[in-house]
């Protein structure tokens, strides 16, 4: 069997801090190498970046590539690009993961049209396997099976990538599980000199200006999330009053983001957020795929809805079928008194 190249991570930072996202898929990285026998890396670029190097070995990563230059800070895609192409033609890996974040949803298409590869965006699982192609009639060992909701979410899709390697993705924050790291663990250190020209880092970030979110959803071990079923903005109190009650955060389906009941910070699914609370309530909300793909991971769902028959009752733990005018006044109540 030819040689299989090492499954690489590209590893998103802010400031010196490594996304969660990128934690994220270092422990997958490390399962599919695992299943392949081959190692897990890490692209580290930026500048001044030495610190988390550490980090990276203690979630999965055997070797890290340190690719640090001043002109690397702040992220801007073209120079960022041009630095994994090079890595690429020198080391020629199997798999590259991204996380499909704004910087990764930028960065892994502009590396992919170079590389003239495949790349398949918002995955929501991963796994290797072997594939039969039976237009071409040939069957192919070890591929990274590219799973992803398809359709508007309607079906789920397992996308193969027969070009070239490496075979490349991006990965929505939250769908992967994040183990505990190893204290202590060592791997190697590749330390990159960028041979970036002027005309590659004539982009300059001036300014940025940040604006900060009012929710935190992937933090929050309680949900208590509304739908088109809530009825208006003005219903939405309701939502708002539980949650307060409870000490947990609010979340939405997309029908309430849309009608324009809340602001998208707070909406969870396939195009919103993927959380994993102890608890998430879902209120007035139907359950399309698009909405449990992202909260079928909570350790509990309480499911409200007028409904008998609506899809979210299929992965609630507890089913109320009411309405729920009546029956979050009741909780709220009946929570306060246990207080």
């Amino acid at each position: 069997m030819a040689n299989i190249g090492n499954v690489w991570v590209f590893i998103e930072q802010e400031g010196g801090t490594i996304a969660e996202v990128s934690l994220e898929l270092l422990c997958k990285g490390r399962e599919l190498a695992a299943r392949l026998g081959v190692k897990t890396e890490a692209l580290l670029i930026g500048d001044k970046l030495g610190k988390c190097v550490d980090k990276l070995y203690e979630y999965g990563a055997d070797t890290v590539f340190l690719a640090e230059d001043p002109r690397l800070e702040p992220f801007t895609v073209q120079p960022f690009a041009k630095v994994i192409m090079d890595l690429i033609r020198e080391y020629n890996p199997n798999i590259l993961l991204f996380g499909a974040t704004m910087k990764g949803r930028e960065l892994a298409p502009r590396v992919a049209s170079e590389k003239l590869a495949g790349l398949t965006a918002d995955c929501t699982s991963l796994r290797i396997d072997d594939f039969e192609d039976r237009v071409s009639k040939k069957s192919y060992t070890d591929k990274l099976m590219q799973i992803r909701p398809a359709f508007g979410g309607n079906i789920i899709a397992t996308i193969v990538n027969t070009w070239d390697d490496p075979q490349m993705v991006t990965v929505r924050e939250g769908v992967m599980k994040m183990d505990e790291p190893t204290p202590g663990r060592k791997g190697e250190l590749v330390k990159v000199k960028p041979a970036l020209t002027d005309a590659e880092t004539v982009i300059k970030v001036i300014e940025r200006v940040r604006e900060d979110k009012d929710v935190n959803l992937k933090g929050a071990q309680i949900i208590v999330a509304g739908g088109y079923g809530v009825g208006n903005k003005e219903n939405f109190a309701l939502i708002k009053q539980l949650a307060e009650v409870l000490g947990g955060e609010v979340g939405a389906s997309r029908a309430a983001v849309d009608a324009g009941w809340i602001n998208h910070d707070h909406q969870v699914g396939q195009t919103g957020v993927t959380v994993r609370p102890k608890l998430y309530i879902a209120c007035g909300i139907s359950g399309s795929i698009q909405h449990r793909a992202g909260m079928t991971g909570s350790k509990k769902i309480i499911a409200i809805n007028t409904d008998p028959d609506a899809p979210i009752f299929a992965v609630s733990h507890y089913s109320i079928v009411g309405d729920l005018n009546t029956v979050i006044p009741q909780m709220i109540k009946a929570f306060k008194a246990k207080a």
